[in-house]
């Protein structure tokens, strides 16, 4: 029995010594082979690492979607246009949306996201409407900003994981659309007289004539301003937010003086409009005559009529019927006087509130 166990020890003892000199023998190329494994995978990290940030953020959006693909991931099937995945700890809730329709451009702020977010938290979807895609991180915060090739609304959900965006068109949200563009602004002053600038009497028009178009509470019309500052958007970017919006009217609001500049009597309001576009049943004239007589009907100025404008870059390139409302004469002591008052300001405002009711109402 002894010496049964001995033999069974024995043979055991010398396979095992058997086996350890295979392993002494192979395991530096083992541990070599590994160290080859790990290398090659960490160059092809790397490597697909520098192509995916190399890539402009559509095309890395594009790949991103075929390696979705490739990989056949069910979460990867989303109705939403757009799909952001959200870093660790971060909530939809704690993302900061920026729109600028003016040129179309959309920047979303999201926390704790590094200069490898793209990277680390792939975005998915259609680049549908996007002209452009791009990604930077600054002092903690990442900000993916897209510019559109038209005017969008945003259409936001979220859950635990992901943030979703859809962009809707103007119309999608609203019944009619207007723009309203304050003539003038920054280093563009327009017309100067007694230490008053026109472009500050447009922008103060136009701004009480946001308060009452927000007081009404009518949701149906949807309503965009090429500025609410004292800021000079090109004559592009003025008339392009209307043409990208497909806005159903345009409005910009001046103030005239005379060909010389020295005070006079000449007075009262006039409407510039699109003479080129006369044979359309909602012309650019027939708008141009409902603002001039709803501005005269509040304020009481002197009816100066309508003029042909269509050599000014505006008028020519609007695609909706247009109106540019010289409110007054700056180089009348009376009117600009009233122009300067507050409650004149107000009394024209709602008198272009009126215009765009009644054009709407009309069939514009």
């Amino acid at each position: 029995m002894e010496e049964r166990i001995l033999k069974k020890t024995a043979i055991f003892v010398a396979v095992l010594s058997v086996t350890a000199c295979i392993a002494v023998f192979y395991l530096p190329r083992l541990g070599t082979v590994s160290e080859k494994i790990l290398k090659a995978y960490k160059i092809y990290q790397t490597k697909t690492k520098e192509e995916s940030l190399n890539m402009t953020g559509l095309e890395l959006l594009e790949y991103n979607n075929e390696q979705a693909q490739k990989e056949q991931n069910e979460d990867a099937e989303f109705v939403s246009q757009l799909r952001l995945e959200l870093p660790l700890g971060v909530s939809g809730d704690d993302l900061e949306i920026m729109q600028n329709y003016v040129t179309q451009t959309i920047n979303i702020v999201i926390p704790y996201a590094n200069s490898e977010y793209f990277y680390e938290y792939p975005m998915l979807g259609r680049s549908d409407n996007i002209d452009s895609l791009t990604y930077e991180s600054r002092n903690g915060y990442g900000i993916v900003e897209f510019v559109t090739d038209q005017v969008f609304e945003l259409d936001t959900s979220f859950d635990k994981d992901y943030f979703y965006i859809d962009f809707l068109t103007p119309q999608e949200v609203y019944d009619k659309v207007v723009v309203i563009d304050a003539g003038h602004g920054g280093n563009a002053p327009g017309a100067t007289k007694q230490g008053v600038y026109e472009k500050d009497i447009d922008l103060s028009i136009v701004l009480k004539l946001k308060e009452i178009i927000d007081a009404s509470g009518n949701t149906s019309i949807g309503v965009y301003y090429t500025r609410l500052t004292d800021e000079n958007p090109s004559f592009e970017h003025r008339v392009g937010l209307a043409n990208k919006s497909n806005a159903d009217l345009l409005i910009s609001v001046h103030n005239n003086s005379t060909p010389s500049g020295r005070m006079s009597s000449i007075n009262g309001t006039e409407v510039l409009y699109d003479e080129s576009k006369e044979s359309l049943e909602f012309s650019s004239m027939g708008f141009a005559q409902i603002c001039l007589e709803e501005v005269i009907a509040m304020t009481g100025s002197a009816n100066k009529g309508l003029v042909t404008g269509s050599e000014m870059y505006m008028i020519r390139n609007s695609e909706a019927p247009v109106a540019l409302i010289e409110v007054g004469f700056m180089t009348n002591q009376v009117e600009l006087t009233n122009l300067c008052s507050e409650e004149y300001q107000m009394k024209v405002a709602q008198g272009i509130y009126n215009a765009i009711l009644r054009a709407f109402a009309e069939g514009y």
